[in-house]
Parts: C-alpha cells; structure tokens; sequence
C-alpha cells in the first residue's frame, strides 16, 4: 500500500480529476509521490509485488469519538489552523483571493481520516483476492473553498476565524477534487463523513479536548 496524493496531477485538465488524466505535478511533494508510483510497476514486474497506490486528496478531521486526532510539531493543515485562529492562536492566513473560483480562493476536497482508513481496509482486501495493481484517486468529489472551511469552523466553534489576506504561493493550483467513482466500483468503497461540517466538528471534538498551545505556519 501506498500513500500517494493528488499533487501528481499538478493543474488537473479538468475537474473532478480522474484517475486516468495525464500525471504533472508542479511542486517537489507531487513529484517525489509519482517517483514512487512509477517504481511500483517496475518492482511488480521484476519481483511479482502487488501495490496500490491511494491518491489522497486533503485528509481532514478525527475520531469521531474524540479520542484520535492529529496533532503535528508544526501545523500545516488548514482545519486545524483555522480552529487555532478562532479560540485566540494567531490569525490564519489565506493565500490567493484572486483564482478563478467562485469566491477567489483556493478549492480543496477534505476527506475525512476515517474514510481514508477504510479506504486502506478496502483496497487490502481487494489485494488479497486477487484485484490488478491500481491507483485510486481517494475523496468525496466534493470542492469546498479556504472561505467555506473559514465559515465552516466559525458555526462550529462559535468564535470568528481571525484571517488575513496573502499573495499566491507557487506550487498551488486552483481545485483539486476528486471524481472516486473507481474506488468506490472497485473497492466498493464510499465516504461516510462527506459533509464539510462534520468534518470540521469532529476535529474541533479532538482539538477542544486536546489543547497544546497554539502554533503558526502556512497552509493551502
């Protein structure tokens, strides 16, 4: 099993972004993800490895019960930021507000961690019975804005997310979503926590109960 992303499709052709759309990442994270996933065949090949690779889109959230989340040294994803921003952590910043997006800002699509873990299961239990190699694109197809997430966490939390404006980084297309219709044909696979507000709530859940100051960095 492989951990890949969506980066190896740099600015997607189009979206929702299939499996099938030409690999060109524009960014170091992207490009080192598909080195890997073009070994993989090749080891396939010369030593009979069976792999699949999951295109993890932006994985988001926690436990549902509150017990397991993610708590990095330096944060980096925009959830967790934005609720750092909202109970007094410095304000978050947002990169772009001029894309062609419907409210200028950055689109991404939040898979929740558990979803994701399921996903795993899934794609195992199709290794073990036989299922090709393959690379699946692993989200819930859904685009959801830097200014929903910021909306979002502010219902959830009940304090406004302190933000300020910042210029483009390099490196960050528009959207990225994911269309999963093969995972979920061939993995019989389906997201269960698709929806931005239950995301945000169960990792506002972990992040209430699990306080560890507050800490600053950048974030798509």
């Amino acid at each position: 099993m492989f951990s890949s992303t969506c980066a190896v499709y740099g600015e997607p052709e189009r979206v929702p972004i299939v499996e099938s759309l030409a690999t060109q990442p524009i960014n170091t994270y992207g490009e080192t993800k598909l080195t890997i996933e073009r070994a993989l065949p090749h080891l396939e090949r010369a030593f009979g490895l069976k792999w699949m690779a999951l295109r993890y889109f932006n994985a988001a959230g926690a436990h549902p019960d509150g017990s397991i989340g993610e708590d990095h040294a330096v944060e980096v994803h925009l959830i967790p930021l934005a609720i750092q921003a909202a109970i007094g952590g410095r304000p978050l910043k947002v990169f772009g507000e001029d894309y062609p997006t419907p409210d200028g800002t950055c689109q991404r699509d939040y898979i929740h961690v558990c979803d994701l873990a399921e996903a795993h299961l899934r794609a195992l239990a199709a290794l073990e019975q036989g299922a090709p190699s393959a690379a699946y694109n692993i989200g819930t197809g859904t685009p959801q804005s830097v200014r929903a997430v910021i909306d979002t966490v502010s219902r959830v939390v009940g304090k406004p997310v302190q933000w300020d404006a910042a210029p483009r980084r390099a490196g960050d297309p528009a959207q990225l979503y994911a269309a999963s219709d093969r995972a979920q044909r061939e993995l019989n696979w389906t997201p269960r926590f698709a929806d931005l507000e239950v995301i945000v709530r169960h990792a506002w859940q972990w992040h209430s109960t699990h306080p560890r100051g507050y800490r600053v960095s950048d974030t798509r």
